[in-house]
């Protein structure tokens, strides 16, 4: 915007016939709003096609609809009077001799909503039918829509395929996205069945409504990402009935070093061995460990392992426990395999109904170095060191 300094400046405009009286921006109601969102709908359908919408049976629903919608901001006298400024291709003025056709009267919006399938309030006009979306939703969708390749994409790539791992396993979770949720850089979602990763922030300022907003950078697992807004993503993700939010691997504290008077254990880490004649696992017993967590009795759970391919179909000996207070056991036992996810035995065989079965609890490494990989977690500090299977040993990352 430009500023004057003098009123020599300002005169001399004003001789040029510049308006120097600032711009005073009307507030425009929810009705007027809706009236505006549909008027634009049918702005771009003519833009699109290149002629206005027209009636007949032989015409697309979505054509028809867009006809009698125009017939009536035509006749509205409200409508005319709000869109008048904005009718810069001329839709409100019908045609010389045009007449409204007698499919106005026999299939109205509603019936024209029914046969979409699409329901519509009785009484309901022009300006409240639930398909006419208001401009901030049309703005958001529309940046929702357009992306573009994501040129770096490849150091993306691993971040989904670790996400997805990591919910494979449980380690993550999905929540139900909530109204008005917070979106920070770095958080990821599910939106219209894809992942969404939000890759970078802008600066937060203030927008149309008062409200703080940003652009944003966002990454899809397609390759494709968009920079929109930060209201617009939330928009979309209230929108989406099933969209998630996707947690962060955070376990929080694993153990109680002293049980207090009120906790409640909730079950045990187990490393089994097995016991099968297998020549390849009898070669290498030592080494062949099954890591597990269990909230009941490991004994019994381990009772019927001879009919159990989870324990390859044989008896298998209960070499460690490990018992747990005030813990999440299913996000453990996600972690620990995670971690020795390189020193996974990839086994398969067939149940006693002849249907192939991959244990995948089973892990070639030293008891040692389970062991030390339980005291690295909790001591916290599990996320300082990787496992090495050349060295089958726990390194420093």
């Amino acid at each position: 915007m430009v500023k004057y300094t003098t009123d020599a400046d300002a005169d001399l405009l004003a001789e040029l016939g510049v308006d120097t009286a600032p711009s005073q921006t009307a507030q425009r109601t929810p009705r007027e709003e809706r009236i505006i969102a549909g008027f634009e709908d049918l702005e771009r359908f003519v833009a699109e096609q290149g002629h206005l919408p027209q009636h007949g049976e032989d015409r697309d629903i979505f054509e028809r609809l867009y006809a009698v919608r125009l017939d009536r901001l035509r006749e509205s006298e409200e409508c005319r009077t709000i869109l008048a400024p904005l009718d810069s291709q001329g839709l409100l003025t019908p045609p010389v001799n045009a007449q409204l056709t007698t499919e106005v009267d026999e299939l109205d919006d509603e019936a024209l909503l029914a046969s979409l399938g699409v329901d519509a309030t009785p009484g309901d006009d022009i300006t409240q039918l639930t398909y006419v979306r208001s401009r901030q939703e049309i703005k958001a969708a529309e940046e929702i829509a357009q992306r573009t390749p994501c040129p770096d994409f490849k150091q993306f790539k691993p971040v989904f395929k670790q996400v997805q791992q990591d919910l494979d396993s449980g380690v993550r979770q999905t929540l139900k996205y909530q109204d008005n949720a917070a979106v920070n850089q770095g958080d990821l979602f599910i939106l219209d069945g894809q992942k969404v990763l939000v890759a970078d922030m802008g600066e937060i300022f203030v927008g149309d409504h008062g409200r703080p907003d940003a652009r944003l950078r966002v990454v899809y697992d397609n390759g494709t990402e968009s920079n929109l807004l930060l209201r617009s993503l939330q928009r979309a993700l209230n929108k989406d009935k099933v969209s998630r939010r996707i947690t962060n691997p955070d376990l929080g504290p694993l153990f109680s070093d002293t049980e207090a008077e009120d906790d409640l254990p909730t079950g045990y880490i187990y490393v089994l061995r097995s016991q099968s004649d297998d020549p390849y696992i009898a070669k290498h017993r030592s080494v062949i460990h099954k890591i597990g967590v269990t909230g009941g009795d490991v004994k019994k759970r381990i009772a019927n392992a001879k009919k159990d391919p989870t324990y390859l179909l044989a008896e298998v000996e209960v070499v460690s426990t490990f018992k747990l207070s005030n813990i999440n056991r299913t996000k453990l036992e996600a972690l620990l395999h995670k971690f020795f996810d390189s020193a996974r035995l990839e086994v398969g065989l067939q149940d006693r109904f002849g249907i192939p079965v991959k244990p995948r609890e089973w892990f070639l490494l030293p008891l040692g170095t389970i062991e030390e990989a339980i005291e690295k977690i909790k001591e916290g500090t599990l996320d300082q060191f990787r496992y090495d299977p050349e060295a089958a040993k726990l390194v420093r990352s």
